[in-house]
């Protein structure tokens, strides 16, 4: 059981590490912290806060695999190597897939409010 509660505490300094360290993981929080005010403003349903919500997630999963992937090529492959810059390519490749994706959700779901407001 202390394990398990000690692979939470290294979770959590993951976390803290890539909010404080990382500019493209503070980009995203921003951008959720927009949704998240979207939401309340534009009183979303249960249905889109979880699509939104789950896309959020998604781009900060990709975001926190994408910065590990970084560190570790950067370890083991210290000198310039186009493999290696092809791994980091690639894996931030994945953000941006997902970015991409949340930002059509975000459309389908914020824009016909926004365009009933204004």
């Amino acid at each position: 059981m202390r394990k398990r509660l000690l692979s939470f505490k290294y979770a959590f300094k993951g976390l803290a590490a890539l909010a404080s360290s990382e500019p493209n993981f503070q980009i995203h929080l921003a951008a959720a912290a927009v949704v998240v005010f979207l939401g309340f403003w534009l009183e979303i349903s249960a249905v889109e806060w979880c699509l939104a919500l789950l896309c959020f997630a998604a781009v900060m999963a990709a975001e926190a695999l994408n910065s590990a992937v970084e560190k570790l090529t950067d370890m083991v492959s210290p000198g310039h190597d186009p493999r290696a810059g092809r791994v980091k390519d690639m894996a931030a490749g994945g953000v941006l897939a997902a970015a991409i994706m949340a930002a059509v959700i975000g459309g389908v779901i914020f824009v016909p409010k926004l365009l009933r407001v204004f």
